[in-house]
């Protein structure tokens, strides 16, 4: 892989961008992960990384560093920058000062911490990965995404923004989220990819493609897991799911839809309550951290087992992951899935040609 182009990789967690850059022609070369359950995962399924996984804190990471444990000297440049800061600080709640509302406060995004790297390490190109929510024209959102461009823009780049759906490029996973590909000013800007797939998604569809989404019953077919403590559903709810047709959550158990005996009032709990696979059709969104009686349950009426998720997320089926069961749901809940990064990937090897 010496002969690969060089990627270094930022808020790696399981290393779902990173399979899909690597995928695309690059080698990832070192990265930063604060998790330690991550941090092992990284080492584990990345034999090939210079030096062992970076297990700081970012904002206390310098990017010299960084290069060093790629094996860069001072005046070699990465040829990808790669990363997926978390999402957590675009929530309402933190923005209720008017300076958190301006972007303002440097501890209140990692995104900052990405845009920094990316001015001092002045790679050839970069993807940057986040929650689609970051795009709302809301008072949470707006300040902290202007800022984010604006600062690419005075790291000196151009870049491509969009939201992209993983289930429109082939994942048997609904998952918008944002991609940002940039380059050097001046250099050629590499496309996000056009839709493979398209179907139905919240009542409309989604995606150009002219391949119908891959279906979850697809995605699992031929897969042998072996059953997991705590699989089954339990405690007050854990009745109501063996009734809830494929697909549909807990409304169907309201007067709306024509229950008789209704158990909940319409529109009273989040979508994901008590919510279904139906195999005809891809996942919805995996949650890193769900609440007992959150979804998409299976179909056979129990939680989904890990190598279930895997393959809605197109992790390989010998990718190992390290942690509790419950480190592992977070892992793979906040990774980035593959086959997508491959896609996106792809692109930015496509300009540089």
């Amino acid at each position: 892989m010496a002969d690969q182009p060089v990627a270094i990789s930022l808020f790696s967690g399981a290393g779902g961008l990173d399979l899909g850059v690597e995928a695309a022609g690059f080698r990832v070369a070192a990265a930063v992960e604060h998790d330690a359950d991550a941090v092992l995962t990284m080492e584990k399924n990345f034999h090939h990384l210079v030096s062992p996984v970076i297990r700081q804190d970012i904002l206390d990471t310098p990017t010299g560093e960084i290069l060093e444990k790629a094996g860069l000297g001072t005046s070699e440049r990465p040829d990808l920058l790669v990363g997926g800061p978390p999402c957590t600080p675009f929530s309402k709640s933190g923005f209720w000062l008017e300076w958190k509302r301006a972007g303002l406060d440097p501890g209140a995004s990692l995104l900052q911490a990405y845009t920094r790297v990316l001015a001092e390490a002045k790679p050839r190109a970069f993807i940057l990965e986040n929650v689609y929510a970051l795009t709302y024209n809301n008072q949470a959102s707006r300040p902290a995404y202007k800022r984010l461009l604006r600062e690419i823009h005075e790291a000196g780049y151009s870049f491509d923004a969009k939201v992209l759906n993983a289930a429109d490029y082939g994942v048997p996973q609904v998952r918008p989220r944002l991609f940002i590909v940039g380059v050097p000013k001046g250099c050629r800007l590499p496309e996000l990819p056009e839709p493979s797939h398209t179907g139905m998604w919240e009542r409309r569809m989604s995606g150009a493609g002219t391949t119908p989404h891959v279906t979850t019953g697809q995605a699992l077919a031929g897969l042998d897991c072996e059953p997991e403590p705590g699989e089954v559903l339990r405690g007050q709810y854990a009745h109501l799911l063996p009734d809830i047709p494929p697909g549909e959550n807990y409304l169907h158990y309201t007067a709306e839809r024509g229950h008789p005996d209704p158990q909940f009032k319409w529109r009273s709990r989040y979508w994901s309550f008590l919510l279904k696979l139906d195999p005809e059709r891809p996942s919805p969104t995996i949650q890193a951290q769900p609440g007992p009686n959150v979804g998409p349950f299976h179909w056979e009426n129990r939680r989904l087992r890990v190598g279930e998720i895997k393959r809605l997320f197109t992790f390989p089926d010998e990718f190992e992951l390290v942690g509790s069961r419950a480190s592992i749901q977070a892992q793979l809940g906040n990774s980035v899935p593959p086959l997508l990064a491959e896609k996106v990937a792809r692109q930015v090897i496509e300009a540089a040609k």
